[in-house]
């Protein structure tokens, strides 16, 4: 009986570990399904006039509308679509008789040149956006030669004289867009809880099928020697 009930004891512990991990990870999944609606509903709300001082954390994904002049030249975000493939996106300045901000007018294919901006005054409705881009293996922006891996608010502020706040465009009230919107989505925020949930219930089904094949080839051997 002994030589059944220690590895039972461990097996059964061990089918209790992975299946409290995957439990958890569904209690994720819940909790991830609630913040990325919660980010859906913000960038979708009403969009409002531009703060006066946004804030990185409370106006995140906040719906603005705002008339102002395209500036030139653009800075040139590397970007790939699927497929679409490469391209960038063009970041330049957006400017009322307040105040000049960033704007990310979205989306050109690499081999596209760069249109000349429109003379007039634009409306644009977008979202604020504080991205998160950089990994630790982007490289530094090309900044003599034009070509950024990253949207550096601070350093792209700094190299077109502008404050660092960044609408990401959504639509604008130009028939023909100089480039592709890439609105802001929650298409970039990873939610893997339910593979990770799938995992750890399916290497508990394994620890039990394990356990079980053990037992029966324990249970069905010779307690001695045969002579």
């Amino acid at each position: 009986m002994r030589r059944i009930l220690i590895p039972l004891i461990f097996g059964l512990a061990g089918a209790a570990i992975l299946i409290s991990l995957g439990v958890w990870q569904v209690q994720r999944l819940a909790w991830k399904e609630g913040v990325l609606a919660d980010i859906e509903a913000r960038i979708g709300a009403a969009p409002v006039a531009l703060p006066a001082a946004p804030d990185p954390d409370t106006d995140q994904y906040l719906p603005v509308t705002i008339t102002g002049m395209l500036g030139q030249p653009p800075l040139r975000v590397l970007v790939s679509r699927k497929q679409i493939g490469a391209g960038y996106r063009l970041v330049t300045t957006l400017s009322t008789a307040e105040r000049t901000i960033l704007v990310d007018l979205g989306f050109i294919k690499v081999d596209k040149p760069i249109p000349a901006f429109t003379d007039a005054p634009l409306n644009i409705t977008g979202n604020l956006n504080w991205p998160d881009d950089r990994l630790s293996s982007t490289p530094d922006n090309d900044v003599s030669g034009n070509i950024w891996f990253a949207r550096d608010i601070d350093q792209m502020a700094d190299q077109l004289g502008a404050e660092p706040i960044l609408l990401v465009v959504r639509e604008t009230s130009q028939s023909d867009p100089v480039a592709t919107p890439l609105p802001v989505d929650t298409g970039a925020i990873p939610n893997d809880h339910l593979n990770y949930a799938i995992t750890w219930f399916s290497l508990a089904a394994i620890w039990l099928v394990m356990t079980g094949y053990f037992l029966w080839r324990t249970a069905g051997r010779p307690k001695g020697p045969v002579s």
